[in-house]
């Protein structure tokens, strides 16, 4: 949740961190001194003695280790666990974090800028014809693990007007065979920004030769900071251009992420890593 203590500048309120915000572009440029404050080990794998020894009176983290928040609260430490589904259930989580550290206003105006950018997407998706829908894969950290019919990356592939082939999938992710992909042929494939291998690597998999993604050289991989927080609008916004160029010729990805990021996080887009290196 480090990127949504930099939405609402609540810095001066947190004790402790876990790794990846030492990391995290956008903490660096919003918080240079992240790297001065106590590191608690990451989401996954908790450094319980160093988080104890911090007294914190509450701890953010995510919700996809039910067993270590359970270990947490056994050793005393209140904690609120997350793990937004939806653009909905993301803008709860921010609004609750406002709340929590008295920032419901900034809370508010992020909120309100996302929205805005989800807007213009859901209002140029529908001119795309539904005869003309590109079929849209998110793999993750595997290329053969697909987002299915439930999370936030098949909402994002559903609001830019595209189909997600493994939306019958009931699951954030599922591993599938190379076959079932073949099968699918999707337009387009996504990668999500931190899998450990490139676009290359899709475009070079023989078994994959004839799908249309690969053979039109329609493969994109997300930019590293493709996390749910708000910087998840201008992800979307990028999906969308990828999807329906024709669609978005009058638009410049990089004007609208420096208004977001000015309005959202204080500092212009060029302080963060760009969508496309």
């Amino acid at each position: 949740t480090y990127e949504l203590v930099s939405t609402l500048d609540a810095w001066s309120s947190v004790a402790a961190v876990g790794k990846w915000a030492c990391n995290s572009d956008l903490v660096l440029a919003t918080f240079p001194g992240v790297r001065t404050l106590p590191v608690v080990g990451v989401g996954t794998d908790v450094n319980m003695e160093s988080l104890v020894r911090q007294s914190p009176d509450v701890v953010l983290t995510w919700s996809f280790r039910p067993e270590l928040v359970r270990f947490m609260e056994k050793n005393g430490l209140s904690v609120i666990a997350v793990y937004p589904d939806s653009i909905s259930e993301l803008y709860d989580v921010l609004r609750m974090h406002g709340k929590l550290f008295g920032r419901e206003e900034r809370a508010e105006r992020a909120v309100a800028a996302m929205e805005r950018v989800f807007s213009m997407i859901r209002d140029r998706a529908e001119r795309a014809p539904s005869s003309e829908k590109v079929k849209a894969l998110w793999v993750g950290s595997r290329p053969n693990t697909v987002a299915g019919g439930t999370g936030l990356s098949n909402e994002m592939i559903s609001l830019i007007g595209a189909l997600n082939p493994a939306e019958g999938l009931r699951a954030r992710n599922a591993d599938v065979s190379m076959e079932t992909i073949i099968s699918w042929n999707p337009d387009l494939i996504f990668i999500w920004g931190n899998a450990p291998y490139s676009v290359s690597d899709i475009l070079a998999k023989p078994a994959l030769r004839g799908v249309a993604a690969v053979r039109n050289r329609r493969v994109y991989k997300a930019p590293a900071w493709s996390t749910w927080s708000p910087r998840l609008a201008p992800v979307a916004l990028w999906m969308a251009m990828k999807a329906y160029p024709g669609l978005y010729r009058d638009i410049s990805f990089d004007d609208v992420a420096d208004r977001f990021f000015r309005e959202v996080f204080g500092i212009p887009y060029g302080k963060v890593r760009p969508v496309e290196e």
